[in-house]
């Protein structure tokens, strides 16, 4: 696993916008808060592979601003041989991910961009949660993503992974 100076120097490397990098922090921060509930209440995650992989998000921006900014991302953590989870998270951010069929309308290659690991599915949230470096809430978020046209389907989608993740990360009582 690379370190989070690391994670950090190959954003610079790669040129990636200052906002963007500033954006990438915060996301971190929180999905490591969220991790850190999630672990406390017994469930098994790996606070470190939340933490970088939250960190390499949105690397893909260093090239593109557009959907295929995760594909492009994956792409340059995969061939700068880091940890293929890594790989995942970065493709699997978007939202709360896509089906093949969502894929494809928005241009990218057949393929499930869903998160299946609980640090893929941390990292998704926790992006949600943040439009540039505010915080905002999920109610925020959907309303973002009615004003630009995405699917009831994945705004439905985004809404239960908010609810599984704030279920793992709610103290339980006995």
């Amino acid at each position: 696993m690379i370190s989070k100076q690391e994670a950090l120097d190959f954003l610079k490397e790669l040129n990636c916008p200052e906002n963007v990098i500033k954006h990438c922090i915060c996301v971190s921060k929180e999905a490591v808060l969220i991790a850190e509930a999630i672990e406390e209440n017994g469930i098994s995650v790996d606070v470190e592979l939340v933490e970088i992989g939250a960190l390499l998000h949105d690397v893909g921006r260093s090239i593109s601003h557009d959907i295929d900014h995760a594909i492009i991302g994956a792409r340059l953590v995969y061939e700068a041989g880091f940890d293929t989870r890594l790989v995942n998270i970065v493709k699997k951010h978007i939202g709360a991910g896509l089906d093949s069929e969502e894929a494809e309308i928005n241009g990218l290659p057949p393929d499930n961009y869903i998160p299946e690991t609980i640090e893929e599915k941390i990292v998704a949230h926790a992006d949600n949660l943040f439009k540039s470096s505010e915080k905002i809430t999920l109610q925020r978020r959907i309303e973002i993503m009615k004003s630009r046209g995405n699917s009831e389907k994945a705004i439905l989608r985004t809404i239960k992974l908010a609810e599984e993740i704030d279920e793992m990360a709610s103290k339980k009582t006995v």
